[in-house]
């Protein structure tokens, strides 16, 4: 049983849709967030009120999300809420209020564990959230770090998972990739200074000496990706986006979340994936495929979505002038839900396994 197949056996059949609509649910499990009434009762398209909340939540375990080799204290902070706040962006709403649920193992001191909420607050600072309350307990081995975080939308402007269109361009709002080869190069650390310990015990090196080996953008990326709020507010304003959906299990993977729930096919092209200098210098180094990083690694945090061709160039000229990236990787097409791709040569389209980081397979029991 895979994630997703695991929370509808868990989920399915609980609760009917009208009860939750009389308590003013518009969306609920199975999209990036949920979405519900601003003014509780209302329910479905019978609102009244102008805005709408979104509510979400990510959770971060010690050994499972991170550990303390390729991240400081600070960047597990930040990243926990960074990621609460890719939901919101996905679905083209403003993050607003965010509460923490902390379970703390013997081994964090107080000044590792107030390090965490510095990081944590870096980010709600940086996005315009409130840290508002939360919970506080012990763990007896790993830490683990939870993050519920409320947003608004427009009423009737989030975009789902599910309206993808065949016809439509699939697009996506930055590079991809970035995030798991700075976590490559930070995993093989300990071979460079022939020892593992912490990174924090290496961090006042290890970055300038991935600045000289041109792979500091990739590490920064890993250890602080940034949202894109911006990209997912331009999108709803211009009323042209079908479907959005953020990079954080790896493009394949969020490419079939969009195929599953719109029931379409997605047929996306590898020349034309985004990719930067550094990205394809490190792969070079390295001797890895940088389309396997950008196609399974996650965490790049960028949206990928649709609309329709004749929309999109006007929509990349809009984000551009913001200084926000779009750019064309493939089409939608009718058929059975899939994701396919071309490779580089332009040849005979291959299918793309519904793969990225999933936590109930058997590979990470």
């Amino acid at each position: 049983m895979d994630e997703f197949a695991g929370i509808r056996s868990w989920t399915e059949n609980r609760q009917q849709k009208s009860w939750q609509q009389e308590r003013g649910v518009v969306v609920g499990i199975g999209d990036d967030a949920a979405v519900v009434e601003a003014t509780p009762g209302k329910g479905g398209t019978g609102s009244t009120s102008s805005w709408q909340s979104l509510i979400t939540v990510d959770t971060m375990v010690e050994t499972i999300h991170f550990n303390d080799l390729t991240m400081l204290e600070e960047d597990v902070g930040y990243k926990a809420l960074a990621a609460n706040i890719s939901d919101i962006a996905a679905m083209g709403g403003i993050p607003r209020h965010a509460v923490i649920s902390v379970s703390v193992p013997p081994s964090y001191s107080p000044q590792r564990v107030k390090q965490i909420y510095d990081g944590l607050y870096a980010c709600a600072n940086q996005y315009g959230v409130a840290i508002v309350g939360g919970d506080t307990t012990s763990s007896p081995s790993h830490l683990v770090l939870a993050v519920t975080l409320t947003g608004i939308i427009e009423s009737g402007r989030s975009v789902y998972r599910s309206g993808a269109q065949p016809g439509d361009a699939v697009f996506v709002t930055g590079l991809l990739g970035m995030s798991a080869a700075g976590l490559d190069y930070l995993m093989k650390l300990p071979e460079k200074y022939g020892k593992v310990v912490p990174y924090r015990e290496l961090a006042a090196t290890a970055q300038k000496m991935a600045d000289t080996e041109g792979a500091g953008a990739l590490v920064r990326h890993h250890r602080r990706p940034q949202p894109s709020v911006a990209a997912g507010r331009l999108l709803i304003s211009q009323g042209a986006c079908h479907a959005l959906n953020d990079v954080s299990d790896g493009l394949a993977s969020e490419a079939w979340e969009l195929a599953e729930s719109s029931q379409v096919s997605i047929v996306l092209s590898e020349h034309l994936l985004p990719r930067s200098a550094s990205l394809l210098h490190y792969a070079e180094q390295t001797g890895k495929n940088p389309v396997d990083w950008m196609l399974y690694g996650g965490e790049d945090y960028v949206l990928v979505g649709t609309m329709p061709e004749a929309d999109l160039e006007q929509a990349k000229e809009e984000l551009n002038r913001q200084g926000i990236p779009l750019y064309r990787i493939g089409r939608v097409e009718s058929g059975a839900p899939g994701v396919w791709m071309y490779g580089s040569d332009g040849g005979e389209r291959t299918a793309i396994l519904k793969r990225g980081y999933n936590h109930f397979s058997e590979s990470n029991r």
